[in-house]
């Protein structure tokens, strides 16, 4: 039980953390915008992930300068360019109208929905970092039954934490009604995504 709850907090200090995956949950989260969709990619998501640093098998992809480095490029373009989206948002004040045009389209691509999320969840190098790097360095020091239960306790956090996320934003969505609200909020997102963006720039340019 011990290692379950290890893996519990190890797991939620680093997904609880503000960065471009929440951002993107909680947004779609507040547009209802597929949600159930959203969560379960972030969810299954982090079921490999974690699964192959847990187990050993990311450090082949890891210990790789050439890979870690176009994947930072690659995370910083599209990082930056969703971040350029969400400043726009911000400055035309858009995102109240958003909110309404996306409940009425049930007929909107959910795949859209899936492959907007694999795209913020998996060009970034953080995301690697943390589940082979740093889980995977804890989960290393483990017998092989303690690595089952300490992956059982991150994946459990993941699970909560997503449902939570986007679930719960429904819960602001009164405070959001308020097209100011939904100006700060895209404003904090460009933010976000853009100080990842030169974070990953820079970190694949430390490599290369």
């Amino acid at each position: 039980m011990e290692t379950f709850i290890h893996g519990f907090l190890v797991c939620g200090g680093l997904i609880i953390a503000i960065g471009a995956q929440n951002a993107f949950v909680l947004k779609q989260g507040l547009l209802k915008n597929h949600i159930l969709a959203v969560i379960l990619t972030c969810f299954i998501c982090d079921i490999v992930l974690i699964s192959l640093g847990v187990l050993g098998l990311g450090s082949l992809i890891s210990e790789s300068r050439e890979a870690t480095v176009a994947l930072g490029i690659v995370g910083a373009l599209f990082l930056t360019v969703y971040g350029a989206r969400a400043f726009r948002s911000a400055y035309l004040g858009n995102s109240s109208l958003e909110i309404q045009s996306q409940r009425q389209d049930h007929t909107s691509s959910a795949w859209k929905a899936v492959l907007a999320t694999l795209a913020i969840t998996l060009l970034n190098p953080h995301v690697y970092l943390d589940c082979f790097a740093i889980i995977g360095g804890i989960a290393g020091t483990l017998t092989p039954d303690q690595k089952i239960l300490f992956l059982c306790g991150a994946l459990c956090t993941s699970f909560l934490w997503f449902f939570s996320l986007g679930y719960g934003a429904r819960l602001l969505i009164p405070l959001f009604k308020r097209p100011i609200t939904w100006r700060i909020l895209d404003f904090v997102i460009g933010s976000v995504m853009w100080l990842i963006a030169f974070g990953l720039a820079k970190y694949a340019y430390q490599l290369a």
